[in-house]
């Protein structure tokens, strides 16, 4: 009769172990969900920046339509995939960055364009927006990683098999360009 009750409390105790292990497992899965969601409404605010800031430099830079048009284009596909993969979507927005990062190149060229006020609001607003996508990829990169260990490491992993759990996919920079340290000059 000891026996019958102590293999009972040990299947309880491993019942209440597989549940603890599946909470921490759901908890993290939604963890990373929040995390990409942080970064859409990021990415939400720049596509919403965009439109204006281009506006302000055609009034100034009219002979720059390719590098307008070359933003304008990246923030148009980077909407299109906006239900995509994070991969495609990292790729997107990788390419969104590069066109922003000519266009300020080319506002360089144009001094009465850089004190116009509107425009430096706008700058600021980017920049600003810029710093909080980046913090919003590590977290959710982050988040991925604390999912995958999970996922990953014993006894977790038998739990994340039985209940179907997937590894998250990291939002990793596809554009070379991106990886390199930016080129500054200060002569004129």
């Amino acid at each position: 009769m000891i026996a019958l009750w102590v293999i009972l409390g040990i299947i309880v105790i491993l019942f209440f172990i597989i549940i603890g292990i599946y909470n921490g497992l759901v908890r993290s899965r939604n963890e990373m969900k929040n995390s990409w969601a942080q970064i859409d409404v990021q990415l939400k605010r720049r596509y919403d920046l965009i439109p204006n800031l281009v506006e302000t430099v055609k009034g100034y830079a009219q002979h720059e339509r390719g590098t307008l048009e070359a933003v304008t284009n990246a923030r148009n596909l980077a909407q299109s995939v906006a239900n995509a993969g994070v991969g495609e979507r990292a790729k997107a927005e990788g390419e969104l960055s590069s066109a922003l990062a000519r266009l300020l190149v080319v506002v360089e060229n144009y001094p009465e364009l850089k004190a116009n006020q509107n425009f430096m609001a706008l700058q600021e607003e980017l920049s600003s927006t810029e710093n909080k996508i980046s913090f919003s990829r590590q977290y959710y990169n982050d988040s991925v990683k604390r999912l995958n260990d999970k996922i990953q490491m014993f006894p977790s992993n038998i739990v994340a098999s039985m209940t179907g759990f997937k590894a998250g996919e990291f939002f990793e920079v596809t554009v070379a360009a991106e990886r390199e340290a930016p080129k500054v000059s200060f002569t004129k």
